[in-house]
């Protein structure tokens, strides 16, 4: 289904949407996609696996376009609520950008096409993450198709991560008075060294992470929580580490929201990650989150954060399906492969 189609066209202009099953709202651009002459081919992170991800979710009736809400892009003042003018300045130049996302070629491409190809994108997948927390905070919980850039800094970016989405959305929501409390539960298989690093000094936002210990970022930040494993960890191991900590963490922590970045790299077989968890796994590990959250009567907000597989798109839409099939009381239309 190509971005062209009458769904992808539904989802161009900001709008509001409508939440699925009256407690469930998903958000969505098509603007989040990047295309730049097919080179995103040669990138090992799939830039099209979130058009990938809407486009079988209405595909298989778990979605309906109109119902999605679609962000507008970012303010420069809710990027300012983290990062630095002289950071936003710097993203002006196509070799830092280049280095942040780690792929040489766009430092030869002109930093205006830079700017409204691939920058622009990260800024609606950021907004994104905004509109998805406000919509949390109003229907219980909200999924955002795109985000959880969780390697971004105040003053830098590393690991395809250019925004610290999670932490401006943080940031607003505690500027606008909606919150002062909130809980990053990490579940990527690299940490969350950005988001650790933005939150240090905040006791009112409480940073879990688990991790492969060895794997990037090296050196590791530190977050409120880490809990770094060796390669190999499997859904059994990885599932009851999660149990294991996560209830205590999330009374601790005394949230009023939480937010999910659910990387798909603990997949067996991830270019970029050594786990050996099965899509049924990563299926557990969310609903396990959701769960959690809805036993506490908590907002909570999934973003997808990384996944470096083919198949890392169509591991999001597992864990995504059977969030709506129970939370949003949504019956698919086709049975999923």
């Amino acid at each position: 289904m190509g971005c062209a189609s009458p769904q992808m066209l539904a989802t161009k202009t900001p709008r509001a949407g409508m939440p699925v099953g009256e407690k469930m709202a998903v958000v969505f651009s098509s603007k989040y996609d990047i295309s730049f002459g097919g080179i995103e081919r040669l990138y090992h992170f799939d830039i099209h696996k979130y058009a990938n991800i809407y486009a079988r979710l209405v595909q298989d009736g778990l979605i309906q376009p109109e119902e999605v809400f679609v962000p507008a892009e970012v303010s420069r003042e809710d990027l300012l609520l983290v990062h630095s003018e002289d950071y936003l300045a710097r993203l002006c130049q196509p070799m830092w950008v280049a280095k942040y996302l780690e792929f040489g070629p766009v430092a030869l491409m002109p930093a205006g096409m830079v700017d409204d190809i691939l920058l622009r994108a990260f800024r609606y997948a950021t907004n994104g993450t905004i509109l998805a927390s406000r919509l949390a905070l109003k229907y219980g919980m909200a999924i955002n198709l795109g985000g959880g850039y969780h390697h971004a800094q105040p003053d830098k970016g590393g690991g395809f991560c250019i925004y610290a989405d999670v932490a401006i959305a943080i940031r607003r929501l505690q500027k606008d008075g909606r919150i002062k409390r909130a809980l990053l539960v990490d579940l990527d298989a690299h940490q969350g060294n950005g988001n650790a690093i933005c939150f240090q000094d905040d006791e009112d936002v409480y940073t879990f992470s688990i991790h492969e210990e060895n794997n990037y970022p090296i050196p590791k930040a530190m977050s409120d929580f880490d809990i770094g494993t060796d390669a190999g960890v499997d859904d059994a191991m990885y599932l009851q580490v999660l149990r294991e900590h996560l209830p205590r963490i999330i009374e601790n922590a005394r949230p009023d929201i939480i937010y999910l970045l659910a990387g798909t790299d603990v997949y067996e077989g991830d270019r970029l990650g050594h786990f050996e968890m099965t899509r049924d796994g990563i299926i557990r590990r969310d609903m396990y989150v959701f769960d959690q959250a809805a036993e506490r009567g908590i907002p909570i907000v999934m973003v997808l954060s990384g996944g470096y597989s083919k198949a890392s798109w169509w591991l999001h839409c597992g864990s995504i399906r059977e969030i709506l099939i129970k939370y949003g009381k949504r019956t698919p239309t086709k049975k999923v492969k």
